[in-house]
């Protein structure tokens, strides 16, 4: 499988993490977004969105970062998207809030702050807080977002939720973000990214 990568970009870090956490090999292929990568008629003839990460399984090119995670879930990784209708229902709202929250507020934010986006910082950064808010209540009397055991849902969140200082988000209002935090970085496999610290340090 061919994986088409940037390493600043947390929604690529996604599926490296997950590939790794789960043992599946990939190709990577480095885009360079700030060289104009995505923009070349090689490039948009994989992807016309111009975006990153694109998957490549044979014949089956898939755009989107969720999308992704669950073609690998379900073809080569089954114990991380359940099957019960319960348990799939809860993932999907939890990549509802990676899409939503997260990825409008936290991602958005550092996007501002790191890559100079020309975003509303503070409307960024009140939208990731009231996620976090949300996560962290959500995580009060459970360890992991979806069921009792990491799913793609933890893997879809992770990344920027993780990046939120980068934003000029603080996680110390939220304990139980950062100790979910922690154990997604202790479970066996799990690769970093440039700029996730250590649950340790980043409240």
């Amino acid at each position: 499988m061919k994986l088409y990568d940037a390493t600043v970009s947390g929604n690529a870090y996604k599926i490296r993490l997950f590939a790794a956490l789960t043992g599946i090999e990939l190709d990577l292929v480095s885009i360079d977004l700030a060289a104009g990568d995505n923009r070349t008629d090689d490039f948009l003839a994989v992807n016309p969105r111009a975006q990153i990460p694109v998957l490549v399984d044979g014949d089956t090119v898939i755009w989107d970062s969720q999308a992704i995670l669950v073609h690998l879930a379900r073809t080569r990784a089954a114990d991380w998207l359940p099957e019960d209708t319960d348990g799939l229902v809860r993932v999907m709202q939890w990549l509802a809030v990676a899409e939503n929250e997260i990825l409008y507020g936290l991602a958005r934010a550092r996007a501002v702050l790191v890559f100079d986006r020309p975003w509303d910082l503070a409307q960024s950064q009140t939208l990731g807080r009231a996620g976090l808010a949300v996560m962290d209540g959500h995580l009060a009397d459970r360890a992991w977002l979806a069921t009792d055991r990491p799913t793609i849902a933890d893997i879809a969140c992770y990344p920027y939720v993780a990046l939120a200082p980068m934003g000029e988000v603080s996680l110390a209002d939220y304990p139980n973000v950062v100790r979910w935090i922690g154990a997604v970085q202790a479970l066996p496999g799990y690769i970093d990214m440039p700029g996730i610290r250590p649950a340790s340090e980043i409240a």
